[in-house]
């Protein structure tokens, strides 16, 4: 990563950097309703259903739940306080801005009461990036359980919910164009930015990067149920995304030109309400000198949001270097890509994936070994070659998200037991 000080994103015009660093992802996390912020992914955001926001970047969002009790078994459900929460961090910290502590890391709102999003600073190694991403974590729940609730690193609800609307401005004209779109977008993933050296080195490793992208949706999976009930996908956050009318995979583009020409065709078919609505996979910001890849969900743990940015950054650099180096981007179609996306989405890592390389089905485990095999050397570049694989294995022998959700459904056949459980793992070290 390359070095450079934790603050506010450098604005888009600044002078770009040329080693790579990332910024926390951010992250949604839901909040529980009153009748339960996300963590790197607020859990992406960590948020709503929560979500992260980090810095490669990435959005963590994290869902606050309330406890209450009927008979014995403590109730969980998601709780349209994020403004509450916001307050009580913007009264604890000043400066007329919700911060977290010294760092000034800043907890958000988002489209839904249910969801926080918080995010990091300019990281320049692992090490400080995982200590953003749990004082983070932290600072979001002190807050939230001020406003009488606790924060999930959820990408999605295990528990019914009928999800309220932040009522700005922006919000509303999307809740009006498009209705039940908009309405069930309480899910919670995590965004990682990573600095490039130009636009045009910006629109190359988009290129290059697309046959990567789904092993990151598999490893961050963290969304099985859904209105309580259990969606038989990994990631159901994909699925209900996936409705916007620009999201998914993207043709090349070969030119920042040409992405600029594709964005512009798409703002005016007026089917977009602003260019914030330009929701690829992977995308050039608009603020900062950084691509922006938003596949994943909000990681239940905080260790897989490290891994997710450190994958993320080495595939940058990764694609970066082949472009300078003359070599051609993979002509993979948007139809296969879009598949692969799909794939990973329903089995997580549980069954087979769309090998990047091969474009056939291949066991999990094989597609994620040929990622990692992939960023190697720009992992060892950066030193973090050792504590990338450590969490990998982690994520391997405990599961992703997803996993563990399922796991604790099957020993208590209880939802608000998978809250409860999350709700401990998302301020775990």
């Amino acid at each position: 990563m390359p070095p450079s000080s934790p603050g506010p994103h450098p604005r888009a015009g600044a002078a770009y950097v040329t080693k790579r660093s990332f910024k926390s992802p951010h992250c949604r996390h839901a909040a529980p309703r009153r009748t339960s912020p996300r963590p790197d992914v607020q859990p992406g955001r960590e948020g709503t259903t929560p979500a992260w926001h980090f810095t490669s970047r990435r959005r963590a969002g994290r869902s606050a739940w309330r406890r209450s009790c009927s008979s014995s078994i403590p109730q969980r459900r998601p709780r349209a306080l994020s403004g509450e929460t916001v307050r009580y961090a913007r009264e604890r910290h000043g400066d007329g801005a919700a911060r977290f502590a010294e760092d000034r890391r800043p907890i958000e709102t988002e489209l839904k009461r249910e969801q926080l999003e918080t995010g990091t600073g300019v990281c320049r190694s692992l090490s400080r990036l995982a200590d953003e991403v749990r004082r983070g974590r932290d600072a979001a729940a002190r807050a939230a359980g001020e406003a009488g609730a606790a924060i999930a690193a959820l990408a999605t609800s295990p528990v019914a919910v009928r999800s309220s609307l932040t009522p700005t401005r922006r919000y509303r004209r999307m809740s009006d164009a498009y209705a039940l779109t908009a309405d069930e977008q309480l899910t919670c993933g995590c965004h990682v930015h990573v600095n490039v050296g130009s636009p045009d080195e910006g629109a190359a490793v988009l290129d290059r990067i697309r046959p990567w992208l789904p092993p990151l949706l598999a490893l961050s999976a963290n969304s099985p149920f859904w209105q309580g009930a259990d969606s038989g996908y990994d990631s159901w956050r994909q699925q209900v995304w996936g409705r916007w009318p620009s999201t998914g995979p993207t043709e090349l583009f070969g030119s920042a030109e040409t992405y600029r020409a594709t964005v512009d065709a798409l703002l005016e078919t007026g089917a977009l309400i602003d260019e914030g609505m330009v929701y690829f996979d992977a995308r050039l910001s608009r603020h900062y000198p950084t691509v922006e890849i938003r596949v994943a969900d909000v990681c239940l743990h905080a260790g897989d949001t490290v891994l997710l940015a450190a994958l993320i950054r080495a595939l940058v650099e990764t694609a970066a270097r082949a472009w300078r180096a003359g070599e051609p981007p993979a002509p993979v179609r948007t139809d296969l890509l879009r598949l692969a996306m799909w794939r990973a989405s329903r089995s997580g890592l549980r069954g087979d994936l769309v090998h990047p390389v091969s474009r056939r089905a291949a066991p999990a485990r094989a597609v994620v070994g040929a990622l990692l095999d992939h960023v190697a050397p720009a992992l060892d570049r950066a030193g973090d070659l050792s504590a990338a694989s450590a969490l990998l294995d982690a994520v391997f022998e405990r599961g992703n998200g997803a996993q563990v959700q399922r796991a604790v459904y099957s020993r208590t056949r209880d939802v608000t037991a998978v809250v409860s459980d999350a709700v401990a793992r998302t301020r775990a070290a």
